[in-house]
This record gives structure tokens, C-alpha cells and sequence, in this order.
């Protein structure tokens, strides 16, 4: 399996993490919080943050004892051969799926809420062309885009919340537990995938500068971005009461339509072209991972010639739920559902299986020699 040459520094990293998981207040996740946890899905969400820290930092643990092995190579270490690839190719099926429901709501959400004229197709096609050329350009050219635009997105981002939090109520977040601790705790339990990304950042450990960068980037990005997606989630209940925004299925985009800042109305036109690259670098990302690990349990060694395949294959994917009897948005929830016992549980699993090996004492041996 070919990979790129170069390597990506701990802010291309911390970077690419922002943009690709930070961006998930944008979309219809916090619909599916919001279904069910009402106006407390913000605890569900820190309930997510402070759960999901323990897979995240056992990968990372693992990584330490296998610096030079990326995820697929790493299951293969663990897991054996057969049994490897297989867990491998699970991945691999989720990863092309979240790829196409992503990619498919994004699409959506450009075409309802700001090209309301422009078909869904032509808009889909353009952010897939878009991001397979990203993709083709690897990691590299990926990191430095996100680290070149990482700035101006969080800029406009906090603008933007600022504003919606002085123009809120405050208490319009009461009552405080919502529909209880049990429902705040179940939906927690149901979206703990929320931060699955972090598990897929195993595939590109090796083309990050160091394990030291690596480690330091995804935990520094992790810690941001769990507070990124708590602090939006309780100024959307502020700007509009929980009964309305439940049956939202963009929150984000409609608090950027109903603020307005003085004489500037259009907020939006301030805001969305920083959002469309920060999609654009997104799903380059994922659909690099997707080819990178396709290639892997495949013995594919020119991996990104597969790029052009997998975009018209993601392209007819995202278009069946538009026009089949399934929605995108129950789809995902019920993708999250599925994929969250498997997030937390394989990390556990596999720092379980390497310190039975030994791997962490042939490790420090091999440190101490």
C-alpha cells in the first residue's frame, strides 16, 4: 500500500480534526440530540465529550508501542491476518458510509437552505468533484489547506455565536434536565460515534511528524472540539425555544438566517464561503481515508487512481435515500447508533490484546536498549 511521501506537523493535524469533527455542529447531528435529550441535549453532548475520551486515548496508547504501523496494519499486528482484514473491512464499509450520509447532508443543506433554486444533483456532484481532487492531492496538500483556513472559519464561527448569544434568552434553557437524566444519558449512550473520526485518525498516525505530535495534536484537538460542539448546542436552545428547534433539522443554518448584526442582515454571506471550503477540506479527508484504507485490504499500492471510482460510487450511494423510501437524516441516526458500541468497544479491545502480547514490554526493552 503506497502512502504519501511527506508528513503533516501537529497543526496540520490539530487542523484537519477541527474542520473534520468540529463541523458536525453544522449539520443535523444536533437534530439527533435534540429529538431526544429536548433542550439538554448540550449535556448529552458533554456527556458524549467526557465518555469518548476513553477510546480516543487508548488508540493513542496502543500507537505508542506501533509508531511506524498505521490502523489496518495495526489490526493486522493484533488481530491476525484473517481476522484483521475483516475488522479492516468493517471499518472500511463504515467509513464509505458515513462518507455517503456526510456527503449527502451537506449537499442537502446547501440546496434547502442556501441554493434553494439549484437542484440537489448538480450541488452534490460539484462538493464530490471538488473533494476528490482534494483527496488526490493527499495529506499533505489536505493539512495545509485546513491549517490555511482553520483560522478564518473560527473566526467568523465565533462571531457568529457571539452574536447569537447576546441576541438569546438565557432562560430558555430551563427546565435544566430537560426530559430527565435517564433520556440525557441514553442519547449520550446512542451517539458516542459522534467522535469516531478520532478512530480513523489511526490510518494516517504514521504520516504525522512524530508519535509525539500525533498524540499531543489529537488529544489538544479533541479536548477543543468536545467544547466546540457543547457550547453551540446551548445557544441554538437560547435563540429558539425547545419545541421549535427539536423539529429543526439544521440548527445552525437557521440561527444563521434569523441573527443579524446592525446594518448587516446576511450574515450568512460572511460565514458560508469559510463553511463551503471547511466541507470541502472535510470530505477530501474522508474520502482520502476511504481509498487509503481500501487499499490497504485490498493490497492496493497506487491507491489514488481508486479516487475517481469511489466518487461515482459515493455520488449514486448519496442519491438512493433522496429518492428511495428512506431518509438521510434517520439513516444517520441510525448509523450512529450502530457504529457507537463498536467505537468504544475496539479500542478497549485492542489495547486489551497488545498488552497480553507483550507489546508494551518489548517496547520499554527495546526503549531501555
Amino acid at each position: 500500500m503506497k502512502q504519501s511521501e511527506g508528513k503533516i506537523g501537529i497543526r496540520e493535524l490539530m487542523a484537519i480534526i477541527m474542520l473534520s469533527v468540529g463541523t458536525k455542529l453544522t449539520d443535523d447531528t444536533p437534530s439527533i440530540l435534540y429529538s431526544t435529550a429536548k433542550n439538554s441535549a448540550w449535556m448529552s453532548m458533554l456527556l458524549i465529550g467526557i465518555v469518548s475520551i476513553i477510546p480516543v486515548f487508548f488508540l493513542v496508547k496502543v500507537f505508542s508501542v506501533h509508531k511506524d504501523k498505521n490502523l489496518h496494519q495495526l489490526n493486522i499486528h493484533l488481530f491476525g491476518k484473517f481476522v484483521g482484514n475483516m475488522v479492516s473491512f468493517g471499518l472500511l464499509l463504515f467509513g464509505f458510509t458515513a462518507l455517503v450520509l456526510d456527503s449527502a447532508t451537506y449537499a442537502d443543506i446547501i440546496s434547502t437552505m442556501y441554493f434553494t433554486k439549484t437542484p440537489f444533483l448538480p450541488i452534490y456532484l460539484i462538493l464530490l468533484i471538488v473533494c476528490g481532487y482534494g483527496a488526490k492531492r493527499g495529506i499533505e496538500h489536505i493539512g495545509s489547506t485546513a491549517w490555511l483556513t482553520i483560522f478564518y472559519l473560527k473566526i467568523t464561527l465565533f462571531i457568529a455565536l457571539l452574536i447569537s448569544f447576546l441576541q438569546g434568552e438565557f432562560k430558555m434553557i430551563y427546565p435544566l434536565w430537560g426530559p430527565g437524566i435517564g433520556e440525557i444519558v441514553k442519547t449520550a449512550g446512542r451517539n458516542i460515534s459522534v467522535f469516531a473520526d478520532f478512530y480513523y485518525l489511526g490510518l494516517i498516525a504514521p504520516l504525522v511528524s512524530s508519535y509525539k505530535s500525533f498524540k499531543k495534536g489529537t488529544l489538544l484537538a479533541y479536548l477543543i472540539v468536545a467544547i466546540e460542539l457543547v457550547i453551540p448546542l446551548i445557544i441554538f436552545v437560547m435563540i429558539f425555544d425547545f419545541t421549535s428547534i427539536e423539529i429543526m433539522q439544521y440548527p445552525f443554518h437557521e440561527m444563521i438566517l434569523y441573527i443579524s448584526l446592525g446594518f448587516l442582515t446576511n450574515v450568512e454571506t460572511i460565514f458560508l464561503p469559510f463553511w463551503l471550503i471547511a466541507s470541502f477540506i472535510r470530505f477530501s479527508f474522508y474520502l482520502y481515508l476511504v481509498v487509503l484504507l481500501f487499499g490497504g485490504v485490498f493490497k492496493i499500492k497506487e491507491f489514488e487512481f481508486l479516487i475517481p471510482v469511489i466518487v461515482v460510487l459515493v455520488l449514486f450511494s448519496g442519491l438512493a435515500p433522496k429518492y428511495g423510501e428512506f431518509t438521510i437524516p434517520h439513516l444517520r441516526e441510525f448509523f450512529l447508533t450502530t457504529l457507537s458500541p463498536i467505537f468504544f468497544g475496539l479500542p478497549c479491545l485492542m489495547l486489551f490484546i497488545a498488552k497480553v502480547r507483550g507489546d508494551f514490554k518489548h517496547e520499554a526493552a527495546k526503549e531501555s536498549h
